[in-house]
């Protein structure tokens, strides 16, 4: 299972590790990113993510770099990194993925993570180019939907895009994949999987904490201080 491992990034394991044994992969389908839990000479547990191609990685490796208070034992702690081969090992956090369990449709489960994401969320800072690089970004996206959405469809959108206001806003650190998929719970919910932060963005941008798939109780269960 380490075939997906290059050679420079089996090298920095081995020299980080020693002798290792793959337990289990973790990797997602249509990934770039090879997740793997492994066990040490020493009985540890600990999990390698390892990509020559995603930037995730390295944004994750930023985050820890950047501090993240309160949240010892909530999510992995990082061992070891190396941005520019694409690797780093965090502690092996216990416990089972909350996507397609019954925890998923309940409504605790989603107050938790709101309790998990209110320690995430840090003041970043004010940006003043926060709304006008969110904008040319959507504008390159309406630039490919020729062909995919009618003219006038379009236009409407281009249309709506020009009109926004440009203005400075508060930023905070953010998840940017806060769903189920990602979050554990191991006598309850309350973990984080893995970190991988977006750059500081609005704290608007997480309050949805994935998705309540049509179910009213879970539509209210946000972010405590959203």
């Amino acid at each position: 299972m380490t075939d997906a491992i290059s050679s420079r990034q089996l090298e920095l394991l081995t020299s980080w590790l020693g002798h290792f044994t793959v337990i289990q992969d973790h990797s997602w389908p249509l990934q770039d990113t090879t997740v793997l839990q492994l066990e040490t000479e020493d009985g540890r547990h600990v999990t390698v993510k390892a990509s020559l191609t995603s930037h995730h990685i390295r944004r994750e490796i930023k985050a820890y770099a950047r501090g993240l208070p309160g949240l010892r034992g909530r999510i992995p702690d990082l061992l070891h990194s190396a941005p520019d081969a694409g690797l780093l090992v965090t502690g092996f956090l216990p416990g089972t993925l909350v996507a397609g369990t019954a925890a998923e449709h309940e409504s605790d489960t989603y107050y938790q993570a709101g309790r998990l994401l209110a320690l995430l969320h840090r003041p970043a800072g004010t940006s003043a180019s926060y709304l006008r690089s969110m904008a040319v970004r959507t504008s390159a996206i309406i630039e490919r939907l020729d062909g995919l959405v009618t003219a006038p469809v379009v236009r409407r959108v281009a249309e709506e895009l020009a009109a926004v206001e440009v203005y400075p806003v508060e930023l905070v650190t953010t998840h940017g994949d806060f769903q189920p998929r990602n979050w554990l719970y191991d006598d309850g919910p309350g973990r984080g999987r893995r970190v991988a932060p977006r750059e500081p963005e609005p704290s608007r941008r997480n309050r949805g904490l994935g998705t309540s798939g049509g179910r009213p109780g879970l539509r209210t269960a946000r972010c405590p201080h959203a």
